[in-house]
Parts: structure tokens; C-alpha cells; sequence
């Protein structure tokens, strides 16, 4: 059932990427994936605002929202960092923007991991810590939020790919 909830995220990134590489193509690409980290933002302050009885149609819609605004950065991004590199150094450029993606991903679990052992300490989630687990986790959704947020802000003053 988890599976099932959780697919819908890259569900919606799938079929939205292509539409938003394709917008990258027509507008600014740092318009499109400024507006997806914008998204994405909302998305994490959205999740912060998990509670015990929060409604599976909440967490579905949010991860919707977080699979549109990953969508509308994702591809955007590559068509920018791609543009603005010469056909030679194509090779360069894919594998410094994967490295990122992954070091990235590294880092926040490192720091989410940080945020559980600060709020949680050394034991076992066992039911009668789940109100630390969820403090811990809305704090780590809070952080990222702010974090994404200064993303866009900085995805926005990148310099401009399309001639006016």
C-alpha cells in the first residue's frame, strides 16, 4: 500500500518532464525550473505541516505537487547546464550534472539523518517515540524547504539561454 502511495511522485515526474523540457525549449529555461523549485518548495514546507492524523489524500496531493515541481526542474535544469557547454564537452557536463544529483542526494540524507539524531537520539522507533520521528521528520521537511527555497531564488539569477 506504502509502494502504491509513494509511486505517484515520479508517476506525475514522468509524464510531466518531457512537457517541461519541451517548454524549457520555447521559454527561459531558468523561468521553467525556477517556477519547478518554487514548486517543489511549497511542496516541503507542505510536508512539514504533517501531523498524526493528517489525511492520505494530503500526503498523495503533496507528493503530486512535489513530482510536478521535480518535473518542471528536472529537465529544464539539464536543458540549461546542457546549453551552455559546447557539443565537445557534452561527455563533461552529463556526468558533473549527475554528480551533483547524486551528491545532493547524499548530503540531504546526511543531514536528515542528522535532524533524526538530534531530535531522536540512540533508540529504537518503537511506537512511544513516533511524536519524535514525526518532529524529527517535519523539522528535516521544514529545513529542505528553506534550503529549496534559496534553490530557486538562485535557479532564477542564472544567466539567460534564449537570444531576445
Amino acid at each position: 500500500m506504502a509502494g502504491a502511495i509513494l509511486v505517484s511522485q515520479p508517476v506525475v515526474m514522468a509524464v510531466c518532464s518531457p512537457f517541461a523540457g519541451r517548454l524549457s525549449d520555447r521559454i527561459e529555461p531558468r523561468i521553467v525550473a525556477s517556477m519547478g523549485m518554487a514548486l517543489t518548495a511549497v511542496g516541503l514546507f507542505l510536508f512539514a505541516l504533517l501531523h498524526g492524523n493528517s489525511t492520505l489524500g494530503f500526503i498523495i496531493a503533496d507528493l503530486i505537487l512535489l513530482g510536478l515541481g521535480f518535473a518542471l526542474f528536472s529537465s529544464p535544469n539539464t536543458n540549461a547546464v546542457m546549453s551552455s557547454v559546447e557539443k565537445k564537452f557534452y561527455g563533461v557536463a552529463a556526468g558533473t550534472l549527475g554528480t551533483m544529483r547524486l551528491t545532493g542526494q547524499m548530503l540531504s540524507m546526511g543531514i536528515a539523518m542528522l535532524i533524526f539524531a538530534i531530535h531522536i537520539g540512540h533508540i529504537q522507533i518503537i511506537p512511544e517515540y513516533y511524536p519524535l520521528l514525526l518532529k524529527s521528520t517535519r523539522s528535516a521537511f521544514m529545513l529542505f524547504g528553506i534550503l529549496c527555497s534559496g534553490g530557486a531564488l538562485a535557479s532564477l539569477a542564472r544567466g539567460k539561454i534564449h537570444s531576445e
